[in-house]
């Protein structure tokens, strides 16, 4: 049975690297005592294919991985023995059954819904040309009105020029936060900050470091021309 498995990632976890977040979940698996099957070969490693790695230092409500065992145990119970084991700042949200046919997680992100607040101290005033964060976000909103976002993008070819606009496929903001959906995955990958840089420079200004907090609400994929969250791919299985 394939089996996709929601998990948040807050408080200090956000220090934990993709690698090392990897590594921590096969322990948690023996731990737990989850029946997940193993490959073969002289060197057998546990199924699992996690999604879009996120940065360090972004915090998350939505990362996935996708696991294959060898029974069909509950799934609540799998979810609560794992849970059982989590270390602070980690927590299982959800485990859906996936069809066989279905595309590991990995091989079907495309875009990821972000909120971008300003941390506690560092909101923006008047020692650095802002009446406040509300006067921030429209001017963030009106970066984002524009009818291209050009920015010089550094790939493993070299420099590449690239309009951000059509990559951002979502954009709001209330006064204190911005909620922006991007295009997330192998074929076109964009950061929040590679955002905020570009917003910097379209204000004529330089990017406070540590200024912001961001987090990663939910990771998508493409399905019948609509972003459909990689929870709502899979099934609950009593």
């Amino acid at each position: 049975m394939k089996v996709r498995i929601k998990f948040s990632k807050e408080g200090n976890a956000k220090f934990i690297g993709h690698l090392d977040v990897m590594r921590y979940f096969q322990k948690v698996m023996r731990r737990a005592e989850i029946s997940i099957r193993y490959s073969g070969g002289f060197s057998p490693h546990q199924i699992m294919s996690f999604a879009a790695p996120l940065g360090v230092g972004i915090t998350s409500r939505g990362e996935y991985f996708d696991i294959e065992v060898d029974d069909t145990e509950n799934l609540s119970t799998i979810k609560k023995r794992m849970n059982q084991t989590m270390a602070e700042g980690f927590h299982i949200e959800s485990c859906r059954r996936l069809p066989d046919s279905a595309g590991n997680a990995m091989s079907i992100v495309a875009a990821a819904r972000y909120t971008i607040t300003f941390r506690p101290g560092y909101e923006p005033d008047t020692t650095n040309g802002f009446q406040g964060t509300k006067q921030w976000m429209e001017q963030l909103e009106a970066f984002y009105k524009q009818d291209f976002i050009r920015i010089t993008k550094k790939t493993k070819k070299g420099m590449k020029e690239l309009d951000l606009k059509p990559l951002i496929y979502e954009f709001s903001s209330n006064g204190s936060s911005a909620c922006m959906v991007i295009s997330t995955g192998s074929a076109e990958n964009i950061k929040p900050e590679l955002i905020l840089d570009a917003f910097y420079q379209y204000i004529g200004k330089e990017r406070p470091p540590f200024a912001f907090q961001i987090q990663r609400e939910e990771v998508y994929a493409w399905k019948n021309g609509k972003l459909v969250s990689l929870e709502a791919l899979g099934e609950e299985h009593e």
